[in-house]
Protein backbone atom coordinates (compact mmCIF):
# COMPACT_ATOMS: atom_id res chain seq x y z
CA UNK A 1 0.00 0.00 0.00
CA UNK A 2 1.39 3.31 -0.84
CA UNK A 3 2.22 6.21 1.97
CA UNK A 4 -0.87 8.77 1.44
CA UNK A 5 0.99 11.62 2.47
CA UNK A 6 5.02 12.80 3.39
CA UNK A 7 5.81 12.58 6.91
CA UNK A 8 5.23 16.08 8.13
CA UNK A 9 7.10 18.41 10.82
CA UNK A 10 10.50 17.02 10.77
CA UNK A 11 9.02 13.22 11.67
CA UNK A 12 11.80 11.48 12.09
CA UNK A 13 12.86 8.12 10.35
CA UNK A 14 12.76 6.08 13.97
CA UNK A 15 9.29 7.53 14.81
CA UNK A 16 8.16 5.83 11.27
CA UNK A 17 10.07 2.50 12.05
CA UNK A 18 8.48 2.01 15.33
CA UNK A 19 5.57 2.50 13.72
CA UNK A 20 6.10 -0.40 11.30
CA UNK A 21 8.04 -2.17 13.59
CA UNK A 22 4.24 -2.80 15.22
CA UNK A 23 2.49 -3.03 12.85
CA UNK A 24 4.36 -5.83 11.43
CA UNK A 25 4.04 -7.94 13.97
CA UNK A 26 0.55 -8.83 12.41
CA UNK A 27 1.93 -10.47 9.90
CA UNK A 28 1.58 -14.08 11.88
CA UNK A 29 -1.98 -13.31 12.28
CA UNK A 30 -2.16 -13.38 8.55
CA UNK A 31 -0.74 -15.42 5.55
CA UNK A 32 2.65 -16.23 6.31
CA UNK A 33 3.57 -15.59 2.39
CA UNK A 34 2.43 -12.00 2.87
CA UNK A 35 4.63 -9.15 3.74
CA UNK A 36 4.52 -7.12 6.87
CA UNK A 37 1.82 -4.69 6.08
CA UNK A 38 3.31 -1.10 6.42
CA UNK A 39 2.22 1.48 9.00
CA UNK A 40 0.15 4.24 8.62
CA UNK A 41 2.28 7.37 7.16
CA UNK A 42 2.23 10.44 8.76
CA UNK A 43 0.15 13.31 7.56
CA UNK A 44 1.66 16.39 5.10
CA UNK A 45 3.15 19.03 6.97
CA UNK A 46 0.58 21.71 8.30
CA UNK A 47 0.20 25.48 8.37
CA UNK A 48 2.05 27.90 10.44
CA UNK A 49 -0.40 28.80 13.52
CA UNK A 50 -0.82 30.70 16.94
CA UNK A 51 -2.01 29.78 20.04
CA UNK A 52 -5.88 30.55 20.56
CA UNK A 53 -9.03 29.42 22.41
CA UNK A 54 -11.12 27.08 21.29
CA UNK A 55 -14.74 27.25 20.59
CA UNK A 56 -17.53 24.96 18.45
CA UNK A 57 -20.32 22.24 19.72
CA UNK A 58 -20.92 18.67 18.28
CA UNK A 59 -24.32 17.04 17.77
CA UNK A 60 -25.83 13.62 17.58
CA UNK A 61 -26.50 10.65 20.38
CA UNK A 62 -25.96 7.29 19.33
CA UNK A 63 -28.62 5.70 18.87
CA UNK A 64 -29.67 1.70 18.28
CA UNK A 65 -27.59 -0.02 16.09
CA UNK A 66 -23.66 -1.43 17.18
CA UNK A 67 -22.11 -1.01 19.89
CA UNK A 68 -20.97 2.25 20.86
CA UNK A 69 -18.76 4.37 23.56
CA UNK A 70 -20.30 7.64 23.93
CA UNK A 71 -22.55 9.48 21.41
CA UNK A 72 -21.57 10.40 18.13
CA UNK A 73 -20.30 14.52 18.08
CA UNK A 74 -20.82 16.33 15.28
CA UNK A 75 -19.86 19.71 13.41
CA UNK A 76 -23.56 21.83 13.88
CA UNK A 77 -23.33 26.08 13.99
CA UNK A 78 -22.32 27.59 17.28
CA UNK A 79 -23.73 30.72 18.56
CA UNK A 80 -21.68 31.93 21.50
CA UNK A 81 -20.91 35.68 21.40
CA UNK A 82 -16.62 35.81 21.75
CA UNK A 83 -14.03 38.67 21.94
CA UNK A 84 -12.24 40.03 18.80
CA UNK A 85 -14.65 38.78 17.03
CA UNK A 86 -18.84 38.53 15.54
CA UNK A 87 -21.34 36.44 16.64
CA UNK A 88 -21.70 33.93 13.86
CA UNK A 89 -25.12 32.26 13.56
CA UNK A 90 -24.92 30.01 10.37
CA UNK A 91 -25.56 31.30 7.15
CA UNK A 92 -22.97 34.42 6.37
CA UNK A 93 -23.80 35.16 2.90
CA UNK A 94 -26.25 36.50 1.03
CA UNK A 95 -27.77 39.98 0.82
CA UNK A 96 -29.25 40.83 4.10
CA UNK A 97 -30.88 44.24 5.50
CA UNK A 98 -29.78 45.44 8.44
CA UNK A 99 -32.29 47.64 10.59
CA UNK A 100 -30.97 49.70 13.76
CA UNK A 101 -28.44 50.94 15.21
CA UNK A 102 -25.33 47.60 15.55
CA UNK A 103 -23.19 47.77 18.43
CA UNK A 104 -19.14 47.16 18.86
CA UNK A 105 -16.22 47.82 16.56
CA UNK A 106 -17.10 46.02 13.48
CA UNK A 107 -20.51 45.33 14.23
CA UNK A 108 -19.24 42.77 17.39
CA UNK A 109 -22.05 42.16 19.72
CA UNK A 110 -21.52 40.18 23.17
CA UNK A 111 -17.38 39.86 24.28
CA UNK A 112 -17.14 37.10 25.60
CA UNK A 113 -16.09 37.01 29.52
CA UNK A 114 -12.53 35.79 30.40
CA UNK A 115 -12.05 33.63 33.53
CA UNK A 116 -8.84 33.54 35.18
CA UNK A 117 -7.90 30.23 33.18
CA UNK A 118 -8.64 30.67 29.20
CA UNK A 119 -11.42 32.12 26.97
CA UNK A 120 -12.08 28.89 25.94
CA UNK A 121 -15.29 28.20 24.03
CA UNK A 122 -16.24 31.74 22.39
CA UNK A 123 -16.15 31.77 18.86
CA UNK A 124 -15.61 34.08 16.03
CA UNK A 125 -17.34 34.63 13.35
CA UNK A 126 -16.36 36.62 10.04
CA UNK A 127 -16.37 39.94 10.15
CA UNK A 128 -19.18 40.32 7.90
CA UNK A 129 -18.28 43.55 6.13
CA UNK A 130 -18.98 45.43 9.56
CA UNK A 131 -22.22 45.69 9.60
CA UNK A 132 -23.80 42.63 10.81
CA UNK A 133 -24.45 41.92 14.48
CA UNK A 134 -24.25 38.22 13.64
CA UNK A 135 -21.02 38.42 11.59
CA UNK A 136 -22.07 38.61 8.52
CA UNK A 137 -25.15 38.64 6.60
CA UNK A 138 -27.62 36.17 5.87
CA UNK A 139 -29.89 34.58 3.04
CA UNK A 140 -31.06 37.08 0.63
CA UNK A 141 -33.87 38.84 1.40
CA UNK A 142 -32.95 38.31 5.24
CA UNK A 143 -33.29 41.61 7.57
CA UNK A 144 -31.68 42.34 10.85
CA UNK A 145 -32.98 44.21 13.54
CA UNK A 146 -30.35 45.32 16.22
CA UNK A 147 -31.55 47.18 19.83
CA UNK A 148 -29.81 49.88 21.43
CA UNK A 149 -28.96 47.94 24.29
CA UNK A 150 -26.95 45.43 21.96
CA UNK A 151 -28.94 42.84 21.13
CA UNK A 152 -30.30 41.60 17.56
CA UNK A 153 -32.96 39.72 15.69
CA UNK A 154 -32.34 38.30 12.61
CA UNK A 155 -35.48 37.10 10.31
CA UNK A 156 -35.89 34.84 7.54
CA UNK A 157 -37.86 36.48 4.13
CA UNK A 158 -40.42 35.43 5.31
CA UNK A 159 -40.36 37.10 8.87
CA UNK A 160 -40.26 34.72 10.94
CA UNK A 161 -37.23 34.74 13.23
CA UNK A 162 -33.84 33.01 12.46
CA UNK A 163 -31.25 34.11 15.35
CA UNK A 164 -31.86 36.38 18.81
CA UNK A 165 -28.92 37.50 20.60
CA UNK A 166 -29.57 38.78 23.70
CA UNK A 167 -26.38 40.53 24.87
CA UNK A 168 -28.26 41.30 28.78
CA UNK A 169 -28.06 37.64 28.75
CA UNK A 170 -25.00 36.89 26.94
CA UNK A 171 -27.45 34.42 24.80
CA UNK A 172 -28.00 33.39 21.28
CA UNK A 173 -30.21 31.03 20.07
CA UNK A 174 -30.98 29.91 16.08
CA UNK A 175 -33.93 28.35 14.90
CA UNK A 176 -32.71 26.00 12.06
CA UNK A 177 -34.87 25.31 8.98
CA UNK A 178 -35.73 21.64 10.33
CA UNK A 179 -37.62 23.30 12.89
CA UNK A 180 -34.97 22.60 16.05
CA UNK A 181 -33.80 25.43 18.30
CA UNK A 182 -30.07 25.98 18.94
CA UNK A 183 -29.33 27.99 22.43
CA UNK A 184 -25.87 28.99 23.68
CA UNK A 185 -25.29 30.69 26.66
CA UNK A 186 -22.21 32.36 27.48
CA UNK A 187 -21.91 32.16 31.45
CA UNK A 188 -19.92 34.72 33.80
CA UNK A 189 -17.61 32.06 35.17
CA UNK A 190 -16.23 31.67 31.38
CA UNK A 191 -17.78 28.55 30.93
CA UNK A 192 -20.57 28.05 27.72
CA UNK A 193 -23.59 25.84 27.92
CA UNK A 194 -25.23 24.74 24.70
CA UNK A 195 -28.27 23.09 24.42
CA UNK A 196 -30.35 21.88 21.48
CA UNK A 197 -33.86 20.64 20.82
CA UNK A 198 -34.02 16.85 20.56
CA UNK A 199 -30.15 16.79 21.37
CA UNK A 200 -27.50 16.52 24.01
CA UNK A 201 -26.46 19.34 25.20
CA UNK A 202 -22.63 20.53 26.66
CA UNK A 203 -21.12 22.81 29.10
CA UNK A 204 -17.36 23.74 27.97
CA UNK A 205 -14.71 24.70 30.76
CA UNK A 206 -11.72 25.97 29.78
CA UNK A 207 -8.09 24.88 31.09
CA UNK A 208 -4.21 25.15 30.72
CA UNK A 209 -1.67 22.13 29.62
CA UNK A 210 1.72 22.91 29.20
CA UNK A 211 0.77 26.81 28.58
CA UNK A 212 -1.83 26.16 25.77
CA UNK A 213 -5.49 26.54 26.26
CA UNK A 214 -7.82 23.35 26.40
CA UNK A 215 -11.50 22.93 26.82
CA UNK A 216 -13.11 20.55 28.42
CA UNK A 217 -16.99 19.60 27.10
CA UNK A 218 -19.38 17.60 29.60
CA UNK A 219 -22.29 16.52 27.57
CA UNK A 220 -25.74 14.93 28.87
CA UNK A 221 -28.24 13.17 27.12
CA UNK A 222 -31.02 10.86 29.15
CA UNK A 223 -29.31 10.92 32.04
CA UNK A 224 -25.70 9.95 30.45
CA UNK A 225 -22.99 12.01 30.87
CA UNK A 226 -19.64 11.58 28.91
CA UNK A 227 -16.70 14.17 27.94
CA UNK A 228 -14.68 15.57 24.76
CA UNK A 229 -11.15 17.22 24.67
CA UNK A 230 -10.48 20.53 22.89
CA UNK A 231 -7.06 22.33 21.81
CA UNK A 232 -7.41 25.84 20.84
CA UNK A 233 -5.25 27.12 18.07
CA UNK A 234 -5.87 31.02 16.14
CA UNK A 235 -5.85 30.80 12.63
CA UNK A 236 -6.75 33.58 9.66
CA UNK A 237 -8.05 35.72 13.09
CA UNK A 238 -10.36 32.47 14.08
CA UNK A 239 -10.54 30.98 17.13
CA UNK A 240 -10.83 27.04 16.31
CA UNK A 241 -10.52 24.30 18.52
CA UNK A 242 -9.54 20.75 17.31
CA UNK A 243 -10.35 17.52 18.91
CA UNK A 244 -7.82 16.32 21.24
CA UNK A 245 -8.54 12.31 21.90
CA UNK A 246 -8.56 11.81 25.52
CA UNK A 247 -6.52 8.35 24.48
CA UNK A 248 -4.53 6.67 21.90
CA UNK A 249 -3.73 3.25 20.63
CA UNK A 250 -0.52 1.53 20.24
CA UNK A 251 1.12 1.90 16.45
CA UNK A 252 0.63 -2.00 16.14
CA UNK A 253 -3.43 -1.52 16.37
CA UNK A 254 -3.09 2.01 14.06
CA UNK A 255 -1.44 -0.06 11.32
CA UNK A 256 -4.15 -3.36 11.52
CA UNK A 257 -6.92 -0.74 10.68
CA UNK A 258 -4.91 1.08 8.06
CA UNK A 259 -3.69 -1.89 5.83
CA UNK A 260 -5.76 -4.03 3.74
CA UNK A 261 -7.30 -6.71 5.91
CA UNK A 262 -6.13 -10.78 4.38
CA UNK A 263 -9.58 -11.01 2.76
CA UNK A 264 -12.55 -8.79 2.37
CA UNK A 265 -14.95 -9.79 5.55
CA UNK A 266 -18.71 -9.63 5.85
CA UNK A 267 -20.20 -7.99 8.84
CA UNK A 268 -23.83 -8.49 10.62
CA UNK A 269 -24.29 -5.02 12.34
CA UNK A 270 -27.70 -6.03 13.57
CA UNK A 271 -29.26 -3.01 12.09
CA UNK A 272 -32.33 -4.88 10.91
CA UNK A 273 -35.77 -3.58 11.46
CA UNK A 274 -34.42 -0.49 12.86
CA UNK A 275 -36.56 2.04 12.42
CA UNK A 276 -34.02 4.63 11.24
CA UNK A 277 -32.35 2.23 9.00
CA UNK A 278 -36.19 1.75 7.24
CA UNK A 279 -36.39 6.29 7.19
CA UNK A 280 -33.07 6.99 5.60
CA UNK A 281 -33.49 3.27 3.26
CA UNK A 282 -33.17 5.84 -0.27
CA UNK A 283 -30.24 7.61 1.23
CA UNK A 284 -27.31 4.92 2.89
CA UNK A 285 -26.89 0.66 2.24
CA UNK A 286 -23.44 -0.54 4.03
CA UNK A 287 -21.40 -2.27 2.56
CA UNK A 288 -21.75 -5.81 1.30
CA UNK A 289 -17.85 -6.48 1.79
CA UNK A 290 -15.23 -4.64 4.08
CA UNK A 291 -11.48 -5.33 2.91
CA UNK A 292 -10.17 -2.93 5.37
CA UNK A 293 -10.86 -1.36 8.88
CA UNK A 294 -11.49 1.91 6.96
CA UNK A 295 -14.56 1.00 4.68
CA UNK A 296 -15.98 -0.47 8.24
CA UNK A 297 -15.10 2.69 10.13
CA UNK A 298 -16.89 4.76 6.91
CA UNK A 299 -20.50 2.87 7.42
CA UNK A 300 -19.92 3.29 11.38
CA UNK A 301 -19.28 6.93 10.70
CA UNK A 302 -22.72 7.32 8.56
CA UNK A 303 -25.05 5.16 10.51
CA UNK A 304 -24.46 6.63 14.08
CA UNK A 305 -25.24 9.52 12.30
CA UNK A 306 -28.09 8.80 11.05
CA UNK A 307 -29.34 7.22 14.45
CA UNK A 308 -28.38 10.20 15.90
CA UNK A 309 -31.04 12.45 13.22
CA UNK A 310 -33.93 9.67 13.57
CA UNK A 311 -33.65 9.95 17.36
CA UNK A 312 -33.64 14.01 17.16
CA UNK A 313 -36.09 13.96 14.51
CA UNK A 314 -38.67 11.52 16.99
CA UNK A 315 -37.83 13.35 20.01
CA UNK A 316 -38.45 16.96 19.09
CA UNK A 317 -40.87 16.43 16.20
CA UNK A 318 -38.34 18.25 13.71
CA UNK A 319 -40.26 19.28 10.70
CA UNK A 320 -39.67 16.32 8.19
CA UNK A 321 -37.72 17.41 5.73
CA UNK A 322 -34.73 15.58 5.33
CA UNK A 323 -36.06 11.64 4.77
CA UNK A 324 -34.86 9.84 1.42
CA UNK A 325 -36.86 8.48 -0.71
CA UNK A 326 -36.63 4.84 -1.37
CA UNK A 327 -37.06 3.34 -4.64
CA UNK A 328 -33.74 3.51 -6.27
CA UNK A 329 -29.87 3.69 -5.84
CA UNK A 330 -29.30 4.72 -2.40
CA UNK A 331 -28.39 8.88 -2.38
CA UNK A 332 -25.04 8.47 -0.86
CA UNK A 333 -23.38 6.46 -4.04
CA UNK A 334 -20.33 3.87 -3.76
CA UNK A 335 -18.42 6.63 -5.01
CA UNK A 336 -19.09 9.24 -2.29
CA UNK A 337 -18.57 6.01 0.14
CA UNK A 338 -14.96 5.86 -1.03
CA UNK A 339 -14.32 9.42 -0.60
CA UNK A 340 -15.63 9.52 2.83
CA UNK A 341 -13.28 5.95 3.34
CA UNK A 342 -10.05 7.69 1.83
CA UNK A 343 -10.47 10.31 4.14
CA UNK A 344 -10.89 8.03 7.20
CA UNK A 345 -7.05 6.81 6.00
CA UNK A 346 -5.72 10.00 5.95
CA UNK A 347 -7.09 10.70 9.62
CA UNK A 348 -5.93 7.12 10.80
CA UNK A 349 -2.78 8.29 9.75
CA UNK A 350 -2.88 11.32 11.15
CA UNK A 351 -4.00 10.16 14.55
CA UNK A 352 -0.86 7.08 14.48
CA UNK A 353 1.38 9.99 14.03
CA UNK A 354 -0.20 11.95 16.63
CA UNK A 355 0.47 9.54 19.24
CA UNK A 356 3.89 8.61 18.85
CA UNK A 357 4.26 12.36 19.73
CA UNK A 358 2.11 11.57 22.46
CA UNK A 359 3.95 8.44 23.73
CA UNK A 360 7.24 10.56 23.55
CA UNK A 361 5.62 13.54 25.55
CA UNK A 362 5.64 16.01 22.65
CA UNK A 363 3.03 18.64 21.57
CA UNK A 364 0.70 18.03 19.25
CA UNK A 365 0.45 20.42 16.50
CA UNK A 366 -3.12 21.53 16.43
CA UNK A 367 -2.52 23.07 13.35
CA UNK A 368 -1.55 20.20 11.61
CA UNK A 369 -3.87 18.16 13.20
CA UNK A 370 -6.71 20.31 11.94
CA UNK A 371 -8.56 22.58 9.22
CA UNK A 372 -5.22 24.86 9.07
CA UNK A 373 -3.08 21.27 7.21
CA UNK A 374 -6.36 20.63 4.98
CA UNK A 375 -6.83 23.77 3.18
CA UNK A 376 -2.80 24.09 2.94
CA UNK A 377 -2.02 20.64 1.43
CA UNK A 378 -3.79 20.87 -2.18
CA UNK A 379 -6.29 17.81 -2.11
CA UNK A 380 -9.71 17.79 -1.85
CA UNK A 381 -11.19 16.72 1.34
CA UNK A 382 -14.84 15.25 2.43
CA UNK A 383 -16.52 16.12 5.35
CA UNK A 384 -19.65 14.34 7.45
CA UNK A 385 -21.82 16.88 8.83
CA UNK A 386 -22.70 15.66 12.23
CA UNK A 387 -25.33 18.01 13.35
CA UNK A 388 -28.10 20.45 11.57
CA UNK A 389 -26.31 23.41 9.91
CA UNK A 390 -28.12 25.99 7.87
CA UNK A 391 -25.80 27.04 5.49
CA UNK A 392 -26.20 29.58 1.59
CA UNK A 393 -25.85 28.38 -1.40
CA UNK A 394 -24.21 30.34 -4.24
CA UNK A 395 -27.67 31.95 -5.31
CA UNK A 396 -28.24 33.17 -1.87
CA UNK A 397 -30.42 30.57 -1.02
CA UNK A 398 -30.43 29.08 2.49
CA UNK A 399 -30.70 25.28 2.94
CA UNK A 400 -29.84 22.55 5.51
CA UNK A 401 -27.63 19.77 5.81
CA UNK A 402 -27.95 17.18 8.65
CA UNK A 403 -26.52 14.10 10.48
CA UNK A 404 -24.93 11.84 7.69
CA UNK A 405 -24.57 14.16 4.80
CA UNK A 406 -21.46 14.62 2.84
CA UNK A 407 -19.74 17.83 1.68
CA UNK A 408 -16.29 18.48 -0.34
CA UNK A 409 -13.96 20.80 -0.01
CA UNK A 410 -12.52 21.04 -3.85
CA UNK A 411 -10.77 24.23 -4.23
CA UNK A 412 -8.93 25.78 -0.99
CA UNK A 413 -10.51 29.43 0.42
CA UNK A 414 -8.63 32.22 -0.63
CA UNK A 415 -5.45 33.07 2.74
CA UNK A 416 -7.82 35.57 4.22
CA UNK A 417 -11.23 34.10 3.67
CA UNK A 418 -12.73 32.55 6.93
CA UNK A 419 -15.21 30.56 5.38
CA UNK A 420 -14.94 27.95 2.27
CA UNK A 421 -17.53 27.02 -0.59
CA UNK A 422 -17.78 22.93 -0.37
CA UNK A 423 -19.77 20.82 -2.15
CA UNK A 424 -22.87 18.67 -1.28
CA UNK A 425 -21.88 15.32 -2.62
CA UNK A 426 -24.76 13.52 -0.64
CA UNK A 427 -27.77 15.12 1.01
CA UNK A 428 -31.53 13.73 2.10
CA UNK A 429 -34.03 15.60 -0.08
CA UNK A 430 -36.40 18.13 1.42
CA UNK A 431 -35.14 21.56 2.70
CA UNK A 432 -31.50 19.86 2.53
CA UNK A 433 -29.03 22.02 0.33
CA UNK A 434 -29.15 20.54 -3.60
CA UNK A 435 -26.40 17.40 -4.57
CA UNK A 436 -23.91 19.10 -6.56
CA UNK A 437 -24.85 22.52 -5.08
CA UNK A 438 -21.89 24.80 -3.86
CA UNK A 439 -22.67 25.93 -0.17
CA UNK A 440 -20.58 28.39 1.90
CA UNK A 441 -18.86 27.29 5.15
CA UNK A 442 -17.57 28.78 8.05
CA UNK A 443 -14.42 27.82 9.09
CA UNK A 444 -15.49 27.42 12.56
CA UNK A 445 -18.32 24.84 11.30
CA UNK A 446 -15.71 23.02 8.88
CA UNK A 447 -13.34 22.37 11.90
CA UNK A 448 -16.18 20.97 14.10
CA UNK A 449 -16.77 18.76 11.05
CA UNK A 450 -13.83 17.43 10.73
CA UNK A 451 -13.43 17.11 14.75
CA UNK A 452 -16.59 15.41 14.58
CA UNK A 453 -14.84 12.38 12.19
CA UNK A 454 -12.40 12.01 13.88
CA UNK A 455 -14.29 11.46 17.32
CA UNK A 456 -16.59 8.70 15.77
CA UNK A 457 -13.16 6.84 14.27
CA UNK A 458 -12.46 6.55 17.92
CA UNK A 459 -15.45 5.64 19.43
CA UNK A 460 -15.58 2.95 16.28
CA UNK A 461 -11.80 2.27 16.61
CA UNK A 462 -12.70 1.44 20.62
CA UNK A 463 -15.64 -1.04 19.53
CA UNK A 464 -13.72 -2.01 16.85
CA UNK A 465 -11.05 -3.44 18.96
CA UNK A 466 -13.55 -5.07 21.57
CA UNK A 467 -14.97 -6.94 18.38
CA UNK A 468 -12.08 -8.26 16.70
CA UNK A 469 -12.21 -11.82 16.06
CA UNK A 470 -16.37 -11.68 16.21
CA UNK A 471 -18.89 -11.04 14.48
CA UNK A 472 -16.67 -11.66 11.20
CA UNK A 473 -14.23 -9.30 11.85
CA UNK A 474 -10.77 -10.37 11.77
CA UNK A 475 -8.58 -11.04 14.61
CA UNK A 476 -6.08 -8.55 15.24
CA UNK A 477 -2.26 -9.34 15.71
CA UNK A 478 -1.00 -9.95 19.02
CA UNK A 479 1.08 -6.13 18.95
CA UNK A 480 -2.75 -4.64 18.23
CA UNK A 481 -3.99 -5.81 21.71
CA UNK A 482 -2.44 -3.13 24.23
CA UNK A 483 -5.23 -1.30 25.58
CA UNK A 484 -5.39 2.74 24.71
CA UNK A 485 -3.18 5.13 26.53
CA UNK A 486 -4.82 8.46 28.05
CA UNK A 487 -3.58 11.78 27.38
CA UNK A 488 -2.84 13.48 30.22
CA UNK A 489 -4.39 16.36 29.54
CA UNK A 490 -7.24 15.40 29.56
CA UNK A 491 -6.70 13.40 33.33
CA UNK A 492 -5.92 16.95 34.54
CA UNK A 493 -8.97 18.61 33.16
CA UNK A 494 -11.31 19.98 36.02
CA UNK A 495 -13.73 18.09 36.97
CA UNK A 496 -18.02 18.93 36.01
CA UNK A 497 -20.44 20.83 37.87
CA UNK A 498 -23.21 18.54 38.94
CA UNK A 499 -25.35 21.34 38.08
CA UNK A 500 -24.97 21.80 34.81
CA UNK A 501 -27.23 19.22 34.23
CA UNK A 502 -29.83 20.95 36.26
CA UNK A 503 -28.99 24.16 34.03
CA UNK A 504 -29.17 22.77 30.99
CA UNK A 505 -32.93 21.60 31.38
CA UNK A 506 -33.88 25.22 32.19
CA UNK A 507 -32.26 26.73 29.69
CA UNK A 508 -35.14 26.04 27.11
CA UNK A 509 -37.24 28.64 29.42
CA UNK A 510 -34.47 31.21 29.92
CA UNK A 511 -34.78 31.19 26.24
CA UNK A 512 -38.32 31.68 25.56
CA UNK A 513 -38.23 34.51 27.56
CA UNK A 514 -34.86 35.90 26.10
CA UNK A 515 -36.80 35.73 22.39
CA UNK A 516 -40.10 37.52 23.80
CA UNK A 517 -38.09 40.37 25.70
CA UNK A 518 -35.79 40.93 22.19
CA UNK A 519 -38.07 40.43 19.40
CA UNK A 520 -39.89 43.15 21.35
CA UNK A 521 -37.46 45.33 22.44
CA UNK A 522 -36.11 44.93 18.39
CA UNK A 523 -39.63 45.53 16.47
CA UNK A 524 -40.22 48.80 19.12
CA UNK A 525 -36.28 50.11 18.30
CA UNK A 526 -37.21 49.60 14.87
CA UNK A 527 -40.52 51.17 14.65
CA UNK A 528 -38.81 54.13 16.45
CA UNK A 529 -36.05 54.79 14.22
CA UNK A 530 -38.62 54.75 11.24
CA UNK A 531 -40.71 51.46 11.00
CA UNK A 532 -39.35 48.34 9.82
CA UNK A 533 -40.86 44.84 8.90
CA UNK A 534 -43.09 43.33 11.55
CA UNK A 535 -40.80 40.20 13.81
CA UNK A 536 -43.09 37.09 12.91
CA UNK A 537 -41.97 34.73 15.32
CA UNK A 538 -40.19 31.83 15.20
CA UNK A 539 -41.68 28.89 12.88
CA UNK A 540 -43.64 26.27 15.39
CA UNK A 541 -42.44 23.23 14.17
CA UNK A 542 -45.31 20.68 13.06
CA UNK A 543 -45.88 18.09 15.52
CA UNK A 544 -44.72 14.17 13.78
CA UNK A 545 -47.34 12.52 12.21
CA UNK A 546 -47.99 9.07 14.13
CA UNK A 547 -49.30 5.76 13.19
CA UNK A 548 -50.73 3.32 15.90
CA UNK A 549 -51.90 -0.52 15.53
CA UNK A 550 -55.17 -0.80 15.03
CA UNK A 551 -56.21 2.34 13.26
CA UNK A 552 -57.96 2.16 9.44
CA UNK A 553 -57.10 2.69 5.99
CA UNK A 554 -58.67 6.53 6.76
CA UNK A 555 -57.05 7.30 9.39
CA UNK A 556 -53.61 6.52 8.37
CA UNK A 557 -54.71 8.84 5.55
CA UNK A 558 -55.43 11.34 7.98
CA UNK A 559 -51.95 11.79 9.43
CA UNK A 560 -50.00 10.61 6.85
CA UNK A 561 -51.43 11.84 4.14
CA UNK A 562 -51.88 10.05 0.70
CA UNK A 563 -49.87 6.83 0.33
CA UNK A 564 -47.12 6.93 -2.58
CA UNK A 565 -47.82 3.73 -3.42
CA UNK A 566 -50.43 0.97 -2.59
CA UNK A 567 -49.71 -2.97 -2.31
CA UNK A 568 -53.08 -5.05 -2.55
CA UNK A 569 -52.44 -8.50 -1.09
CA UNK A 570 -56.15 -9.28 -0.91
CA UNK A 571 -56.49 -9.42 3.64
CA UNK A 572 -52.97 -7.53 3.34
CA UNK A 573 -52.55 -4.31 2.50
CA UNK A 574 -49.45 -2.48 2.49
CA UNK A 575 -49.39 1.69 2.37
CA UNK A 576 -45.93 3.17 0.85
CA UNK A 577 -44.56 6.77 2.40
CA UNK A 578 -41.47 7.73 1.53
CA UNK A 579 -39.20 4.48 2.61
CA UNK A 580 -41.76 3.57 5.78
CA UNK A 581 -44.45 0.44 5.17
CA UNK A 582 -47.64 0.48 7.18
CA UNK A 583 -49.03 -2.99 6.97
CA UNK A 584 -52.62 -3.73 7.35
CA UNK A 585 -54.42 -6.85 7.50
CA UNK A 586 -58.65 -6.92 7.48
CA UNK A 587 -58.44 -3.37 7.18
CA UNK A 588 -56.46 -2.57 10.50
CA UNK A 589 -52.35 -1.56 10.97
CA UNK A 590 -50.91 -4.60 12.57
CA UNK A 591 -46.99 -3.42 11.84
CA UNK A 592 -45.07 -0.67 10.62
CA UNK A 593 -41.80 -1.08 8.36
Amino acid sequence: MQFLCKAMRNGSAALILAAFVGAGSMAGAGTSTKPAPKAPPKPAGGAAHQSYSPKGATHGPTTGGATTHGPTTGGATTHGPTTGGATTHGPTTGGATTHGPTTGGGGKVGATPLNNRSNIGGRTGSPGGGHSAFGGSGPKGSNEHATRGGSAVRTRPNGRVSDVHDARRGMDVHHGLNGNRRVSVQRHDGSRMVSERGRRGYVERGYHYRGHDFGRRSYYYHGHEYNRYYRGYGYRGLSLSVYAPDFYFGPGFYGWAYNPWAVPISFAWGWGGSPWLGFYGGFFAPYPVYPSAAFWLTDYIISQDLQAAYAAHQEAGEVDGDQAAAGGPPELTPDVKQMVADEVKSELALENSEAAQNAKQQDVDPGSSGIARMLADGRPHTFVAGGALDLVDTNGQECAISDGDVLQLQTPPAADATAADLVVMASKGGNECQKSSTVTVQLTDLQEMQNHMRETIDQGLQDLQAKQGKGGLPPAPPSAQAKPTETEYAQIAPPADQQDAVDLQQQGQQADQAEKDVTAEAAQDSGAAGGAAAIAPAATPAAPASVELGQSFDQVKAAMGAPTSVANLGPKVIYNYNGMKVIFKDGKVTDVQ
